[in-house]
């Protein structure tokens, strides 16, 4: 990639866009999920806003097959790496046994209070995906956007924050992010004013800004500026705009687990040589080998993220919720667990997939550290 830049006062070639992949990949996979849903969603108001039912085909499109598949997803960067199993061994064997304890412990007290600490770790976890994005699409930018890098990350967060604070002070909603009660709901209404004038004037700032260094540069980070306005649009849409089920499951939902599973592939299949892929497998190699066969093939890949989900669901489905018995019929005869004692053990395990995912990921992402073998902007 040039490092060229056109300035006002030198004749050089322009930056070329920082593209992960390519314009028609990180488009398709990481930038349009958030304004295709939030197009759906905007196109089919009329029969969806104000309600709170999701068919069985939109939860398992939505839910199981994107937003449970792709926290499995990690596992290919963690679990099933064998030199980030190797190098991060402590963390990645006390992240499960941690989160499952304080699950249980918070459970044990109150299971509102797990619902509801899961449900803001959830939160900032989302809201830090779309800033990594940023991050990543901001690796090769000109020296003078440094000092404004700091706007970026505030531009983010007001993006996402507003429309969590509008939640809050606007309940009941017609979706939950978990479970019915699990935002606070004494958060005083007079707060979303100034809230949204904050929002405002960042939104502004960050305009200016990007206009003065286009002008001062000659350069404008497309997808960059592309994840900012897809997450704006998105969560205003689906929390704000709209008081539906649906539509804040597709808009939040998509957005966040289409993008991770094909960072997660892009990674691996960018990192991963020819000779990797080929070499004859010993006997410690054969984990290695199916891992490198699963993301050498998208249908197989998904399959496998599916597989999980499925298998996840159902033990979900059979063991508490019991709400679509139908799809999942494997699981129909399972005992329904109603013993308080016993669902504090079992809702934090069926909930540590998500949870360790939701720490690990703070770890497996970094981008200025291009040593570590979680470094994402390594080999790019």
């Amino acid at each position: 990639m040039t490092q060229a830049i056109a300035t006002n006062t030198e004749s050089t070639e322009p930056m070329e866009q920082p593209w992960l992949s390519s314009s028609v990949w990180d488009c398709s996979l990481i930038i349009a999920p958030a304004f295709i849903t939030s197009a759906i969603a905007i196109a089919f108001r009329a029969q969806i806003d104000n309600s709170q039912y999701m068919p069985l085909w939109a939860w398992v499109t939505f839910v199981l097959l994107v937003d449970v598949a792709h926290v499995y997803a990690t596992l290919f960067r963690t679990y099933l790496d064998p030199k980030s199993f190797v190098a991060h061994k402590p963390l990645l064997l006390l992240a499960p046994l941690l989160c499952w304890g304080i699950g249980w412990a918070l459970y044990s007290y109150n299971d509102l209070f797990f619902w509801r600490a899961l449900a803001y770790l959830a939160v900032f976890h989302f809201i830090r995906q779309q800033y990594g994005f940023v991050a990543l699409y901001s690796r090769k930018d000109p020296s003078a956007f440094e000092k404004f890098r700091k706007l970026d990350k505030v531009c983010v967060y007001a993006a996402t924050l507003f429309p969590i604070i509008y939640w809050h002070t606007h309940l009941p909603r017609n979706f939950s992010w978990f479970i019915k009660d699990d935002f606070i709901s004494t958060v005083p209404v007079s707060i979303t004013d100034f809230a949204f004038e904050t929002y405002l004037i960042i939104g502004a700032l960050y305009l200016l800004k990007e206009t003065f260094l286009w002008k001062k540069t000659g350069f404008l980070n497309i997808p960059k500026n592309l994840i900012v306005v897809g997450t704006a649009i998105s969560w205003w849409v689906g929390i704000v705009a709209l008081n539906s089920d649906i539509a804040f499951t597709m808009t939040n939902v998509v957005t966040h687990g289409v993008p991770y599973m094909a960072l997660v592939w892009l990674y691996h299949h960018k990192t991963s040589t020819a000779r990797e892929r080929t070499v004859q497998p010993t006997n410690r190699d054969y984990l290695k080998l199916a891992r490198d066969i699963l993301l050498s093939f998208a249908p197989a890949f998904l399959l496998f993220l599916a597989l999980l989900a499925y298998l996840e669901e159902g033990f979900w489905d059979g063991l508490v919720w019991r709400e679509h018995l139908t799809f999942f019929a494997p699981f129909a005869n399972l005992p329904t667990i109603t013993d308080a004692a016993v669902l504090a053990v079992l809702i934090p395990l069926l909930s540590l997939p998500q949870s360790t995912h939701y720490v690990l990921d703070g770890f497996i992402w970094r981008v200025k550290d291009k040593t570590s073998t979680w470094s994402a902007s390594r080999d790019r």
